[in-house]
């Protein structure tokens, strides 16, 4: 019987499980890469008193549900459920919606409390790694969005553009920071706290492709 419904479903084509076997890989990958990311960037930015490293380290969780999201999409009988697809574009919505909050909440925080960032060798690291990686990953889902018409795989691969958006925003942030401009921190972290929104209502609306 599961056989039958391979084959009768329009979109089961051999290429196109294919397609989705490789989706679920590259999310486990991801939620691995991600992982290792919000601990050290997390680790760093607490280190730094850097509120837009913080939130840079918490969007990896963010992103790290995103990944569930989809593998679970791509799992099981959801494979070939369009029901399945439109419900994991909603969580995707959510996913990003969940950041914006806090960020704005902690650099206000943040801001009376005083608290200025500071050079971290470790944020410049985690974040360059992240800068250089990110995007790769991003190409390979935007690919698979398209051939899978899989709106919840493109804002995986959304996410993970605003994870390398992010990281050149905090590595520009701590650069300016060490001169003095102690205000690009918090700024940083409010112009990513909008981007997130901007890509949750486009998740929500089902764009497969990102910008």
């Amino acid at each position: 019987m599961p056989d039958q419904l391979v084959h009768a479903h329009p979109a089961a084509s051999a290429a196109w499980l294919r397609d989705a076997r490789t989706t679920r890989a590259l999310s486990v990958a991801t939620l691995v890469w991600l992982a290792a990311e919000s601990s050290l960037g997390l680790l760093a930015g607490f280190s730094a008193h850097s509120v837009a490293l913080i939130g840079w380290g918490l969007s990896a969780l963010v992103e790290a549900g995103a990944s569930l999201v989809v593998l679970w999409r791509f799992s099981g009988s959801r494979t070939l459920s369009h029901i399945a697809e439109e419900r994991a574009q909603k969580a995707v919505a959510v996913s990003f919606w969940l950041l914006a909050p806090y960020l704005v909440v902690h650099v206000l925080h943040d801001l009376d409390a005083g608290h200025r960032a500071v050079p971290s060798l470790l944020g410049i690291v985690v974040t360059s790694l992240s800068l250089v990686g990110m995007p790769v990953l991003a190409l390979a889902k935007r690919r698979l969005a398209r051939r899978l018409g899989s709106g919840a795989t493109a804002g995986e691969a959304a996410q993970n553009l605003i994870c390398a958006a992010m990281a050149g925003g905090v590595l520009a942030g701590l650069g300016l920071g060490a001169l003095g401009w102690w205000w690009a921190d918090p700024l940083i972290a409010l112009g990513l706290a909008g981007l997130a929104v901007r890509e949750g209502v486009r998740a929500w609306q089902g764009h497969v492709c990102g910008h």
